[in-house]
C-alpha cells in the first residue's frame, strides 16, 4: 500500500481547510462535514482558529483510501503564519496547491509557487470553487491564467464528468450534469470517478514535456502511471484537478489522482537502518507537554529512544485532528509527536537525517512589548519564550541597554495573535509599540575572529573563519579542524554554541544572516576547560571577526524588500510610479488597458509597510495592493539606519567582542584588537591561504 504525505496549502479563503474537511468526509473518515465558518472543523482544532475562522498551525490528519495510506497536513493559508507552512514543505511527498477559481492566482499563491519550487516538493494544484465561475467565464479561461503565471507543465488533469470524447471542454457541462453529492451519503459523491487520471494518460501535452513520456506515448497512444508518477516527481508535470469542496463535487478524483499517480519514497528497511528524521513544528498540548512533530526520513524510531543531546522519548503519538494514537515505534514515513524531548527546533535534522535549509519567509517587523496589567517583565519574558519555542521566527530579545522586550512578527494578525495567547495562556495583558523593520547585518570579504576565555581555573580559545554567501541563505556552521587538534567533544560543543543563539552584528546591533562560520582550530585544557568556557570563546570570537571586518569596511546593513502588485485606475498610475521611484524600488511596465492598470515591481519594506492606506486614499478606494516577501538586500540608506540605531559594539556587554587572558593566576579582559597579540595559537586561516 502506497504511504504518502500530502500537504494543503493555499492563500486565504480559497477553501483549503474546506478541502481537507471533504477529503476527510468522502474517503469515510469522519461521518459529519465540519465547515470553518462553523467552527466545527476536523482540523481546525484550536481554540483561537474555532473563534476566527482561519488555521493558525499545521494539522495532521489521517486517510486511508483504498491503495494508500495518506497522512495529510493543512497547513496556514493566511501570510502572517506563512512561516509554519513554510516548515512542513521539507516533510512532504506531494503538495496540494489550491487555486480559487475565482479568484486565480493571488499574490500568496506566487509565493507558495516559489516555495514549492525552492523545496522541489512535487504538486499537483487544485482548482476550487468552480461551482462559483461567473457567466461567461470557462474552465480554459482559468486554466491559462494559471499556465502564464506557472508555466506548460500545468496540465488540465480532467473532471470527473470529463469522458475520453468531452475532455478539456469549458467545464461548465461537466458541472451541470454531474449528479448532485449528497452530504449525508459520502458514497453518493460523483459519476465518473472510476477513470482518475485516464485522461493524463491519453494526453499529448503530457507527453510533450518529457522525452521517454513522448516515447511511450508515440509506441502505444497512453502514457503510464508509472511515467506520470515520475514526471510529477520530478516536477516536469503540475497535474491540475477541479473541485467544489463544499459541495463534494470531485473530491473522490482527487483521493484516486493521489492513490493512482503521487509519488512516494522508497524506504528500503533493509538497507537503509540508520534512523534520520525532520522536525517541524514545536508545540504544547493542554497538560504543557512539550510536543516535537517530526517526520520519519529514515530507519524506524522506538519509544524510549535516546535522542543526543535532547533526551529520551517517551510517547510516539499518530495525531488525527485532536485525537492521537500511541505508537511504539514510528517507521520511516511517519509523521509523528514526540514527548520528552528538549531543545528541538523546526527544521532540525535528527539522527542522519540534515538540516533544512534557511527559510525564506521570515518576520521584517519588530515591536517592543509591555506588560500593561503590571506583570513583572521576568515573568513576560518566560512566556514569550514559550511561545518562541513553538514559533522560533519570535525572535524573543531582552535588551538589557533599554531593558525592553522585542519580538519579530509577520504582520498584524500574528500580533493579535500573539496578543491573545498572552492573555488566555498565561493571564498576561500586553501592548505592542508601532513596529520598526528588522534589519540584518552580513559581511563581504572573509575574516578569522578569535575568542579566547581563561579566568582563573578556566581555559578555551576558538578561532573561526567567517565568510560571505549569497542573499537568502542565512547562517551556515561547518568545521575544518583536525580531530588532532581538538577532541570530536569540544568541536560539537562549539557546534552547537554557533547554533544556540542569534548573533549580533556590530553596525546597528542586528541579527547576522548570509555566512558561513567554519571552526578552524581550538584549545582546551586537560584540568580547566569546562562545557561553559567554550561558549564564552566561541561567543567573542564572532563578535572579534566581525570587529575586523567594521573596521576594514566590510560590515554591511541589509533590509528586507517586498515583491508588490498594484491594482489601480489607470489615470492613476503615474501617481503610483512616482511613488515607487520615491521609495528606492524599481517596477515592471504597467499593463494598462485604458480603464484599468496594473503595476508590478519590488520595493524596501520600509517604504511600503504603510502604503496601502496612501493607496486607499488617493484612489479612493479603487485600488488594491497586495505584498510578499522579496528576502533581504543592501540597504538603500545603510547611514541613515547606522546614524539612527546610535550602536556602541564595544559597549554592548552581552556581546563583547573582547578576551580574558590569564596571568599570575588573575584573568584580565583584552580589548578585540589586541587579541591577536595575546592569542595562544597562531591564525589558521592564514597560514592554510
Amino acid at each position: 500500500m502506497k504511504q504518502i504525505v500530502a500537504g494543503v496549502l493555499a492563500h486565504v479563503d480559497a477553501g483549503k481547510t474546506t478541502l481537507s474537511e471533504a477529503m476527510l468526509y468522502v474517503s469515510g473518515q469522519v461521518r459529519r462535514l465540519g465547515r470553518v465558518d462553523h467552527g466545527d472543523a476536523f482540523l481546525d482544532t484550536d481554540a483561537l482558529e474555532k473563534r476566527r475562522g482561519i488555521t493558525i498551525y499545521s494539522k495532521d490528519a489521517i486517510i486511508d483510501y483504498p491503495g494508500m495510506r495518506l497522512t495529510l497536513l493543512d497547513t496556514p493559508g493566511h501570510v502572517d503564519f506563512a512561516a509554519d507552512m513554510e516548515r512542513t514543505l521539507g516533510v512532504l511527498d506531494v503538495a496540494l496547491l489550491v487555486i480559487s477559481a475565482v479568484d486565480g492566482v493571488q499574490g500568496h499563491t506566487e509565493t507558495l509557487w516559489r516555495l514549492l519550487e525552492r523545496y522541489h516538493v512535487p504538486t499537483i494544484i487544485v482548482i476550487n470553487k468552480i461551482d462559483a465561475l461567473a457567466p461567461g467565464i470557462s474552465r480554459d479561461d482559468v486554466l491559462a491564467g494559471i499556465r502564464r503565471r506557472f508555466g506548460d507543465r500545468c496540465v488540465d488533469a480532467g473532471w470527473p464528468g470529463d469522458t475520453a470524447d468531452t475532455a478539456g471542454s469549458d467545464g461548465a457541462a461537466s458541472v451541470a450534469g454531474s449528479r448532485p453529492a449528497n452530504p449525508d451519503n459520502p458514497d453518493d459523491i460523483s459519476d465518473a470517478d472510476a477513470h482518475a487520471g485516464s485522461r493524463m494518460e491519453r494526453d499529448e501535452d503530457v507527453a510533450a514535456l518529457d522525452e521517454s513520456a513522448l516515447d511511450e506515448f508515440c509506441d502505444t497512444g497512453r502514457i503510464s502511471p508509472a511515467t506520470i508518477s515520475r514526471m510529477i516527481a520530478q516536477r516536469k508535470l503540475v497535474p491540475c484537478l477541479w473541485t467544489s469542496a463544499l459541495q463534494l463535487h470531485g473530491i473522490r478524483y482527487l483521493l484516486d489522482t493521489l492513490a493512482n499517480y503521487a509519488p512516494q519514497p522508497h524506504y528500503n528497511k533493509q538497507h537503509d537502518k540508520d534512523f534520520g528524521a525532520r522536525v517541524f513544528r514545536v508545540s504544547h498540548d493542554a497538560q504543557h507537554n512539550r510536543l516535537t512533530w517530526l517526520k520519519v526520513a529514515g530507519g524506524e524510531l522506538p519509544v524510549k529512544s535516546d535522542i543526543e543531546p535532547y533526551g529520551k522519548i517517551d510517547q510516539i503519538r499518530q495525531y488525527s485532528g485532536a485525537k492521537f494514537d500511541l505508537l511504539q515505534s514510528a517507521p520511516a514515513g511517519t509523521v509523528c509527536a514526540v514527548t520528552g524531548l528538549q531543545g528541538t527546533i523546526p527544521g532540525q535534522g535528527l539522527g542522519a537525517q540534515a538540516d533544512a535549509s534557511h527559510p525564506l519567509l521570515e518576520p521584517v517587523l519588530t515591536y517592543t512589548v509591555t506588560a500593561s496589567d503590571g506583570t513583572d517583565a521576568h515573568k513576560l519574558l518566560g512566556a514569550l519564550r514559550e511561545l518562541e519555542d513553538e514559533e522560533p521566527l519570535l525572535h524573543v530579545r531582552w535588551i538589557e541597554r533599554l531593558e525592553e522586550i522585542h519580538i519579530q512578527l509577520m504582520g498584524a494578525v500574528q500580533l493579535e495573535i500573539v496578543q491573545e495567547l498572552l492573555r488566555t495562556r498565561f493571564g498576561i495583558e500586553v501592548t505592542f509599540d508601532r513596529g520598526g523593520i528588522v534589519y540584518h547585518e552580513t559581511i563581504d570579504a572573509p575574516v578569522e575572529g578569535v575568542g579566547h576565555f581563561e579566568p582563573l581555573r578556566h581555559y578555551a580559545e576558538v578561532h573561526l573563519l567567517l565568510e560571505p554567501l549569497e542573499r537568502g541563505s542565512g547562517l551556515q556552521f561547518a568545521s575544518d579542524c583536525s580531530l588532532d587538534v581538538l577532541d570530536r567533544n569540544w568541536q560539537r560543543l562549539i557546534m552547537t554554541h554557533m547554533r544556540e543563539r542569534e548573533h549580533l552584528g556590530v553596525l546597528i546591533g542586528a541579527p547576522i544572516a548570509d555566512m558561513r562560520i567554519t571552526l578552524l582550530t581550538g584549545r582546551a585544557h586537560d584540568k580547566h576547560t569546562e562545557g561553559g568556557d567554550f561558549r564564552q570563546a566561541t561567543y567573542r570570537a564572532i563578535r572579534e571577526g566581525l570587529m575586523q571586518a567594521r573596521q576594514g569596511g566590510h560590515c554591511h546593513v541589509l533590509e528586507p524588500w517586498y515583491r508588490f502588485r498594484l491594482e489601480l485606475p489607470a489615470d492613476q498610475v503615474g501617481h503610483a510610479m512616482a511613488d515607487i521611484q520615491r521609495m528606492s524600488g524599481t517596477f515592471d511596465p504597467p499593463d494598462n488597458d485604458g480603464m484599468a492598470a496594473v503595476l508590478e515591481g519590488e520595493a524596501p519594506v520600509e517604504g511600503m509597510r504603510d502604503y496601502a492606506m496612501e493607496v486607499n486614499a488617493y484612489t479612493h478606494g479603487r485600488g488594491s495592493l497586495t505584498c510578499v516577501s522579496a528576502g533581504y538586500r543592501p540597504c538603500h540608506d545603510e547611514d541613515a539606519v547606522i546614524a539612527a540605531a546610535d550602536y556602541d559594539p564595544e559597549s554592548d556587554v552581552e556581546n563583547t567582542p573582547d578576551s580574558v587572558f590569564c596571568t599570575h593566576g588573575a584573568g584580565y579582559p583584552v580589548k578585540w584588537y589586541k587579541v591577536p597579540e595575546f592569542m595562544h595559537l597562531p591564525f589558521a586561516w592564514q597560514q592554510r591561504s
